[in-house]
């Protein structure tokens, strides 16, 4: 087996074993929430905002609306597909602005794509609640949890991605001797 072979299989091995891992968390997080009045406040915009800015958009798909599917199948189902949707919009959309725009302000690339990224989630589950409950009230009495957990999403994210040095320690470990 050449070297750059052995590389790209190493590269797909850490990308598929990161891509599992987050995606695990996504559907762990997913499962249960923080009890508020009115509702939970779930904490799994932290997962998809921290996978999407270290992962390709694919893998932050996956990672995003996947495991949000699958942790809603599991738990809760009834909003399962807007969670698709919407999680793997938002976390499409955070990769791509991490990966592609701006290249030489990486930080500053990740908290518009973060910043968009939360606004479409809070819009789309707005949306997705009064399309699934068929109230608009619903969707309004909910809308500060969703703001409060898009909020605590991106920037704990990008606090974990760029002061802890979780983007540079991925970059350095999946992509050495290439």
């Amino acid at each position: 087996m050449s070297i750059i072979q052995n590389q790209n299989i190493k590269h797909t091995t850490y990308w598929l074993c990161t891509t599992a891992v987050f995606m695990a968390l996504n559907v762990t997080m997913s499962s249960f929430g923080v009890p508020v009045p009115g509702g939970h406040l779930y904490m799994n915009d932290i997962i998809i905002c921290t996978a999407a800015i270290i992962l390709d958009p694919f893998a932050a798909f996956m990672v995003g609306g996947v495991g949000a599917f699958l942790g809603d199948l599991f738990f809760y189902p009834l909003p399962m597909f807007v969670s698709l949707v919407t999680h793997g919009l938002q976390a499409v959309v955070i990769s791509v602005f991490s990966h592609y725009v701006l290249k030489k302000h990486p930080v500053l690339s990740s908290g518009i794509g973060v910043t968009l990224g939360a606004i479409i989630m809070v819009v789309g589950y707005s949306l997705g609640r009064a399309f699934i409950y068929s109230t608009p009230e619903y969707a309004i009495l909910k809308l500060p949890y969703q703001i409060l957990q898009a909020g605590v999403g991106a920037i704990a994210g990008m606090i974990i991605c760029w002061k802890f040095k979780v983007v540079e320690l991925f970059n350095r470990k999946v992509f050495r001797n290439q």
